[in-house]
């Protein structure tokens, strides 16, 4: 997949021109920096978790963003209330498995969302879409560890089953539905000295998702837009806090011309 089917800039239009509303259930840890590269990328966020509205948000946004980071029980029966909604009226749904693999409460409720809700997009690093995978493997706490699998079969295999979008993060990261599969090798190691980088991918998955009805293409744009963004903004970053405060405003400034050039994605 090259820049000529490959059209990130035409969907970051979209997001810019439509700024849909993206709700999100998400890790408490992170919900600011989520938010911030919602509203950077000309989308609109909003963080409602309360069981009393979160259908009622869910109705006014175009798509549906839930994180597992900062799980309580009662969290994960509020995330299903904001995905039947969100099934009932057709928008997408993406359920980031952040630290599936650490403990049994996070395994137990990665397959409960995923199991009585539609789930269109998971995403998770390497250990933790190998859990919900079914594979026993283990999770240093939300950081990935090694897999010894084949990764893109892995993906793809649960794509099939699920019948849903999977993306894997990563070095390189693994963008897989059904049919097709895509790497994307945009981004920097900087990524993996911030705390949110990954909570932050799924937000933009999240945005994209929205305005692009190809779940695959919107979340291998998303993930180029973020990785395009994180090498401008390692350019001139003396370290990881740096490098976040420039990562948002490469984000920002993110333009059809830069895309173009720097893209970086293969099958």
């Amino acid at each position: 997949m090259t820049s000529d089917t490959l059209k990130p800039w035409e969907i970051l239009a979209k997001v810019r021109d439509r700024q849909p509303l993206v709700h999100h259930l998400t890790n408490w840890v992170t919900i600011y920096d989520c938010a911030q590269v919602v509203k950077v990328l000309g989308a609109s966020p909003v963080m409602a978790h309360a069981r009393e509205e979160v259908a009622q948000m869910t109705g006014l946004a175009s798509s549906l963003v839930l994180n597992i980071g900062t799980l309580t029980p009662d969290f994960v029966d509020a995330m299903l209330l904001a995905a039947h909604a969100a099934n009932a009226r057709g928008i997408p749904v993406i359920l980031d498995v952040c630290g599936a693999g650490a403990t049994p409460l996070r395994d137990e409720s990665s397959f409960r969302l995923m199991t009585e809700a539609i789930i269109d997009i998971v995403k998770g690093n390497a250990s933790e879409i190998a859990r919900v995978s079914g594979a026993q493997v283990r999770t240093k706490g939300v950081d990935a560890t090694e897999v010894k699998l084949n990764l893109r079969e892995m993906a793809q295999s649960l794509a099939r089953r699920r019948q849903s979008v999977v993306v894997v993060t990563g070095a390189e990261d693994i963008v897989a539905g059904p049919v097709k599969l895509f790497l994307v090798r945009n981004g920097h190691p900087l990524m993996g000295r911030v705390v949110g980088t990954g909570c932050m991918a799924t937000s933009l998955i999240g945005a994209f998702a929205a305005v692009e009805p190809d779940l695959v293409v919107a979340a291998t744009a998303a993930l180029v837009c973020f990785g395009v963004a994180a090498e401008i903004a390692a350019q001139n970053a003396s370290g990881p806090a740096s490098f976040k405060e420039k990562l948002f405003d490469a984000l920002f400034l993110l333009d059809e011309a830069t895309l173009r050039e720097k893209i970086k994605v293969g099958t």
